[in-house]
C-alpha cells in the first residue's frame, strides 16, 4: 500500500509533503460558509466529510422536501463523517464509520485531488444501495479517496431511507402545493446534486461535467433522477450498477394513490391513529419497528412512488416519451446477482420442482420460458433457476433501462457484465460467484476493505481497469482509453455488445437478449 511506504522516505522529503500544498486548500468557501477538511495519509487527496447540504429533516420538516441548510459563521470542521440516516432495513455486509444513525443526516462528503484547480475536473456523485431501506456514505468500501487518484472529484451523500424517506399520506399530499407526497429520499439526492452544481468548483470540480453513479437501489435512483423533471438537468452522464426503475420484481414504484391507502391502514393498525401530526411526534424507533410489520399478510415497503411531481409519470413512461435526460449511460449487472441463495436451498431444486414452479408462474407462456430457461435435468434446472432469479431480481430491469435509453435517449449507451468470480466464499457460502454488490470495492479501489477476503492479482488488475473505464466515461462520456480493451457502444451495428469485465476483459455480442425480450413481452405494461 502506498501509505506504508511514506515512513521509509528521507526526513526532508516527508516533511516537505504537506508543505507542498497551500494551507487554504483545506479551507473552502461554500454558499453556507467555510469548511475545513484534511489530507488523506498520502497527501494526494483532500477529504471534506459531513458537510450539511440541507436542513435537518426533523419536527415539522419530517416528511417534507429537503429545505436549505442554515448558514454558519465559524469554519465548519469537515473532518469526520456525518451521521448516517435512520435505517428501516439492515444488511450484514454494511459497516459504518460514523457517529451512528440519526434523523439529522443530510450531509455529504467530497474527495478532491490535492492539486486540483478550480472548476477543472470531472465530478462523480455516488448514490449507495440498500433497497432504499439501509445504507450510508461512510462505509470503507465506498471511500472515495482512491477513485480520486484518477483525477476526478468524488462526492457521496446520505439520503433519507424507508419510512423516514418514502412515507406517503393523504395529509402530506393535501399540504403540498404540488399535491404530492413521498420520494423525500430521492429529493435529498437531487438537493445534494444541486449543492454540487453550486459549490463543487471551489473544490476543483467542473459543475458542467457531473456523473451520477450508484449500485442496486443507488442504480434505481440514477435512472429515476434521469427521469425526474426536478433533477434531469443536474447531471451530464450516468452509471448504473445492478438496477433500474423499470418494472422490477424486486422494487416496484407504485402510484401515490395506491400507496396512500396502504399507509393509512398501516398507521391505523400500528398506532391507532392516521393523523399526520400524531405520526410526526412518534420516535424514529417506533416508526421503524412498525415499518417492518406486516399489512394484510405482506410487508409494506416504504420506497419510491409515482407521486405526480418528482415523478409526474412512471419512469418507463417518461423514458418511452423521450422526456428523460439525454445523456450517455453506462450500466450493467453482476453475473451471479442472487444465484448463491438458490444453490444453498434445502431441499435442492430438481427438474420436477423447477417445472412445477415455473409452469404455475408463466401459465400459457411456460413452453417458451422453458425453451429459454431449460430444466430437463436437476443440474440444468439449478442453472436456469439461477439465471431466472438474477433476471427477475435485477438484470431485466437494468436491461430495460439500457434499451429505453437506446430508443429515445439520443446518446451513447454502454453495457457491461461483471463476471470475475469472488476470491472466496466469505459472504455467500458458494464459490465462485460474482454476487450482488461484489463490484463496489472494484469501482472504488477498496478491495483491502473486504474483511476476510484473500484478494488475487487479477482482482487488483480488474479494479484498476474498471476505475479507468468509469473515470474515462465521467471525463468524456466514452469509457475507452489507452491500455484498456475496446468497449463498443451497446447497440453498435445492431450487435448489442456487452463488455465482460473479468480476468481477461472483452466485448462480445449479447447472448441473453432472447430471454429479456421474452420477459419484456410477458411483464411490460404501460404503467408500473
Amino acid at each position: 500500500m502506498i501509505l506504508r511506504s511514506l515512513k521509509f522516505l528521507p526526513l526532508a522529503f516527508s516533511l516537505a509533503v504537506p508543505l507542498a500544498h497551500a494551507a487554504d486548500q483545506l479551507q473552502i468557501k461554500t454558499d453556507k460558509g467555510k469548511v475545513e477538511g484534511t489530507y488523506t495519509d498520502d497527501h494526494k487527496v483532500r477529504a471534506f466529510k459531513g458537510i450539511p447540504y440541507a436542513a435537518p429533516p426533523v419536527g415539522d420538516l419530517r416528511w417534507q422536501p429537503p429545505q436549505p441548510a442554515a448558514k454558519w459563521n465559524d469554519t465548519f470542521q469537515a473532518k469526520e463523517f456525518g451521521h448516517h440516516c435512520i435505517q428501516t432495513g439492515s444488511f450484514d455486509d454494511m459497516a459504518f464509520k460514523d457517529a451512528g444513525e440519526s434523523e439529522d443526516c443530510l450531509n455529504l462528503n467530497v474527495w478532491a485531488p490535492a492539486d486540483a484547480k478550480k472548476g477543472s475536473l470531472p465530478v462523480m456523485v455516488w448514490i449507495y444501495g440498500g433497497g432504499f431501506q439501509g445504507g450510508g456514505a461512510s462505509e470503507p468500501r465506498q471511500d472515495g479517496q482512491f477513485l480520486a487518484h484518477k483525477n476526478v472529484v468524488v462526492v457521496s451523500m446520505n439520503y433519507r431511507l424507508g419510512v423516514m424517506g418514502f412515507f406517503v399520506h393523504p395529509e402530506l399530499t393535501a399540504e403540498s402545493k404540488h399535491h404530492a407526497s413521498g420520494n423525500y429520499g430521492l429529493m435529498d439526492e437531487a438537493a445534494a446534486l444541486a449543492w454540487v452544481k453550486k459549490n463543487i468548483s471551489a473544490f476543483g470540480g467542473d459543475p458542467k461535467n457531473i456523473t451520477i453513479f450508484g449500485e442496486s437501489a443507488g442504480s434505481f435512483a440514477v435512472s429515476t433522477l434521469m427521469a425526474s423533471p426536478l433533477s434531469k438537468d443536474l447531471m451530464q452522464k450516468a452509471i448504473g450498477e445492478s438496477g433500474g426503475a423499470f418494472n422490477s420484481a424486486s422494487l416496484a414504484y407504485e402510484a401515490r394513490e395506491e400507496r396512500e391507502q396502504d399507509t393509512i391502514k398501516w398507521a391505523q393498525k400500528n398506532f391507532n391513529t392516521t393523523k399526520l401530526a400524531d405520526l410526526r411526534k412518534l420516535s424514529p424507533a417506533d416508526l421503524v419497528k412498525a415499518a417492518n410489520s406486516h399489512l394484510d399478510g405482506g410487508e409494506l415497503r416504504f420506497s419510491p412512488d409515482v407521486d405526480g411531481w418528482f415523478l409526474p409519470d412512471s419512469v418507463p413512461n417518461i423514458f418511452a416519451a423521450g422526456k428523460q435526460a439525454h445523456i450517455p449511460v453506462l450500466a450493467g449487472w453482476n453475473k451471479d446477482e442472487v444465484r448463491s441463495g438458490l444453490l444453498r436451498m434445502k431441499p435442492a431444486i430438481t427438474a420436477d420442482s423447477y417445472q412445477t414452479k415455473e409452469e404455475a408462474e408463466f401459465g400459457s407462456n411456460a413452453k417458451k420460458f422453458f425453451e429459454l430457461y431449460p430444466g430437463k435435468t436437476d443440474e440444468e434446472a439449478q442453472q436456469s433457476a439461477g439465471d431466472y432469479a438474477d433476471d427477475r431480481f435485477i438484470a431485466y430491469s437494468t436491461w430495460r433501462w439500457l434499451e429505453a435509453q437506446v430508443k429515445t435517449g439520443n446518446s451513447p449507451v454502454y453495457r457491461y457484465s461483471f463476471d470475475l468470480p469472488a476470491p472466496d466464499d466469505h459472504f455467500h457460502g458458494v464459490n465462485p460467484l460474482a454476487f450482488h454488490s461484489d463490484d463496489i470495492e472494484y469501482v472504488f479501489g477498496t478491495l483491502d476493505s473486504r474483511v476476510g477476503a484473500k484478494m488475487r492479482p487479477e482482482d487488483y488488475a480488474l479494479s484498476q481497469q474498471i476505475q479507468g473505464y468509469w473515470t474515462n466515461f465521467a471525463r468524456t462520456g466514452d469509457p475507452n482509453g489507452e491500455g484498456l480493451p475496446k468497449w463498443p457502444t451497446y447497440n453498435a451495428g445492431g450487435n448489442w455488445m456487452v463488455m465482460h469485465l473479468d480476468k481477461t476483459s472483452e466485448a462480445r455480442p449479447d447472448t441473453q437478449r432472447d430471454r429479456y425480450l421474452f420477459l419484456d413481452s410477458v411483464w411490460s405494461t404501460p404503467k408500473q
